[in-house]
């Protein structure tokens, strides 16, 4: 059966029909990662968005039981060159298409992905609708217009109720404004004992569970839709040590006075590079963001730049000046992409650590 990817701008593509029958409209971005469709189709940083994979051939090693980073996956739409209908791999136990199906999410294969990309380059992010082939064009169009995209995607995908991932080492409150997860089994593989809290969690409530530390998640969306994260950063800064990735890494910024902007296409993919500023160290990154910090807002606050993406020379980590606190934009649990910056967790352990000692002598 034939489907059509409409943008905001009037073009449009006509395909195959993978997954689900329904229509959607969502934010149609772009990913570079060669292998790792699971894993990104299943991020919740992607609520609202159709993911175009620039890779070529995708689903060719089918869905497994291992790799998911949500449950529910919250992607609008999937857009792929070629969608494999026969999986080959020893863990596989669907193809890709019976998965959309049973996530009822749409998708759209057998379209110049490669042009589609260039656009999105050339012109930003877009709007889009996947509809029927038969649809009439210039309705369609003129509802795609017509919609708003929602900003409320951090609490459509954070936790509603506090939960506990079991662990005999040190506790860790991680903040969920859409975790992968991936991040948490990190933590748990150094054994600590996390608290998931919703988003609206406030700083009080976080300090009476005695952390050793706090995780602020990754998430979707525009970090100045998450205006209850700044009262509550603020309030555990200094109290106990911070660590944000990603959305945390904007929301952390964004708390100690600096500010950020849309980027035209984001980074979504698992080979960027980025660079330390204190040591020089190039490591490859993966990333999937539209948001990033402004470098000029940086200067009057008490924030400093770690770390920097070399592509394009965006912020890529901070630090506090006073504070036990760091943050990354990447993603250092790295599923998919490389793990060249899994040491940031270590980090994060010797700088709970450091910290228990400290107020032991002060004691």
């Amino acid at each position: 059966m034939k489907r059509m990817l409409m943008l905001e701008d009037g073009t449009y593509f006509i395909g195959e029909k993978i997954g689900s029958d329904k229509e959607t409209i969502g934010e149609v971005v772009f990913n570079t990662g060669m292998t790792g469709y699971q894993e990104t189709i299943t991020d919740p940083s992607y609520y609202g968005q159709m993911i175009t994979f620039t890779y070529p051939l995708v689903g060719n090693y089918g869905i497994n039981r291992d790799d998911f980073e949500s449950i529910q996956p919250v992607v609008k739409g999937v857009i792929v060159r070629e969608a494999a209908d026969f999986a080959s791999n020893w863990r596989e136990q669907m193809t890709l298409d019976e998965f959309l199906k049973e996530k009822d999410i749409p998708g759209i294969a057998g379209i110049d992905t490669r042009k589609l990309t260039k656009m999105i380059r050339s012109a930003g992010t877009l709007k889009g609708i996947l509809a029927p082939a038969e649809a009439d064009k210039e309705k369609l169009l003129h509802h795609l217009r017509s919609v708003r995209l929602p900003n409320d995607q951090v609490s459509e995908v954070s936790s509603r109720k506090p939960f506990a991932s079991p662990g005999e080492g040190k506790r860790v409150v991680l903040v969920d404004y859409g975790v992968k997860g991936s991040i948490l089994k990190e933590l748990n593989k150094r054994n600590c004992h996390v608290t998931v809290v919703p988003y609206y969690t406030t700083a009080k409530e976080i300090l009476n569970m005695h952390p050793d530390g706090v995780m602020l998640s990754n998430g979707p969306g525009d970090p100045k839709d998450v205006p209850e994260a700044t009262e509550m950063i603020l309030g555990l800064q200094g109290m106990v040590p911070l660590f944000g990735i990603c959305l945390g890494h904007q929301l952390f910024a964004l708390a100690n006075g600096a500010d950020t902007f849309k980027m035209k296409f984001g980074h979504r993919g698992a080979n960027h590079p980025v660079k330390e500023l204190r040591t020089g160290r190039v490591d490859f990154t993966a990333q999937n963001h539209g948001y990033s910090v402004d470098a000029d807002s940086i200067l009057k606050t008490d924030l400093v730049v770690t770390h920097v993406e070399l592509n394009d020379g965006t912020i890529e980590g901070l630090a506090h000046s006073e504070y036990p606190a760091f943050t990354v934009q990447y993603h250092p649990e790295a599923n998919p992409g490389p793990s060249d910056v899994n040491y940031l967790f270590d980090q994060f352990m010797e700088m709970m650590d450091l910290e228990r000692e400290g107020r032991m002598k002060n004691a």
